[in-house]
């Protein structure tokens, strides 16, 4: 039987074509001026979920998806079995920003001190609460802090996150709790797909929670050994952004049907509410704290309110060739 052909439908995307443009290039300058592996971008409009910006260099042209986009790949490609290039070339065509997990590092920081307001376990500017003496002992190993040669010493919350402080982390990680933490985990979208549309989304990878021993906690708490995708990351962020309400990334905003003219719309759906509005809010001053007086000041803009987190996580010991991954 013959099946006529049928008209597609219009799709409009969330993307916004100058801030994607934008979000290209200085990716690019950033992955080259710092000879990286690769990078990617991601930009979200907090309150909506709206995805306006996804960008990943090395990147390729999609009307030439078998020009191979490295010289690297380019130079041993002759030398590979049809098996080896299938997998290069889908390694190419990944999309890690969904498809790819990795250790979020210190920006993951960010969800163990919401998790340590929101139950009140710990005030932002009560001072002493945690020491750094360089390092912190855990099962017997010391955990350095990245300035162990020269200690923060006595720090509040605002102080450690805007130091970006392991051994406070751990400290705070050791009050909260491992249930504590997977409570909010779970709250902010951590342990499920963000069931965003896009092709291919991976899940996370955490410890069972009833196999978590103190090292498990530690590395935890400071955003190591464990691995996520970048959209599950931006997501939560997004949520203490959005006076802590989650929001279901959306990349499609409207389909419309070419033959009638129908035009359905696709709303921004929001999760759960994780934290309170006060939390959030609290958060985000120590967010704009960590640009003007911490790690984060190379992200401050002239004129504008800025919050940010920087984080860098190691590879395991025996495993240095996977390289650090820097946010």
């Amino acid at each position: 039987s013959y099946v006529a052909a049928q008209n597609g439908n219009d799709v409009t995307l969330t993307i916004d074509v100058k801030v994607q443009s934008i979000a290209e290039k200085y990716l690019a300058q950033a992955v080259t001026d710092n000879k990286a592996d690769g990078g990617n971008a991601l930009i979200m409009n907090p309150s909506t979920g709206d995805i306006l910006a996804m960008a990943t260099y090395p990147d390729y042209n999609l009307n030439e998806p078998y020009t191979i986009n490295t010289n690297e790949l380019k130079e041993k490609w002759d030398t590979l079995s049809s098996s080896e290039k299938n997998d290069a070339l889908y390694t190419m065509w990944n999309n890690p920003a969904v498809q790819s997990t990795y250790e979020p590092g210190s920006t993951f920081k960010l969800i163990t001190a919401a998790a340590a307001l929101e139950e009140g376990i710990i005030t932002s500017d009560n001072g002493g609460d945690f020491y750094c003496s360089g390092s912190e002992p855990v099962s017997g190993i010391h955990i350095n802090c990245w300035r162990n040669y020269d200690p923060h010493g006595s720090q509040n919350l605002k102080e450690a996150l805007a130091n970006s402080c392991n051994p406070a982390f751990i400290q705070l990680g050791r009050k909260i709790g491992a249930e504590t933490l997977y409570k909010y985990y779970n709250g902010f979208g951590l342990f499920n797909k963000t069931n965003s549309y896009f092709y291919g989304e991976s899940g996370s990878v955490f410890f069972d929670e009833n196999n978590i021993n103190e090292y498990n906690l530690a590395t935890m708490s400071f955003g190591q050994r464990f691995t996520i995708t970048p959209i599950q990351l931006i997501s939560a962020i997004s949520a203490i952004a959005n006076e802590g309400t989650l929001m279901q990334p959306r990349i499609v905003k409207e389909i419309k049907n070419t033959d009638t003219g129908a035009i359905t719309t696709i709303e921004p759906k929001e999760i759960r509410q994780v934290i309170s509005k006060e939390t959030a809010e609290t958060m985000m001053e120590m967010l704009e704290y960590v640009v003007t007086d911490g790690t984060g000041r190379y992200a401050a803009v002239t004129g504008y309110s800025v919050g940010g987190k920087s984080g860098t996580s190691e590879p395991l010991s025996g495993n240095e060739d996977e390289g650090y991954v820097a946010s």
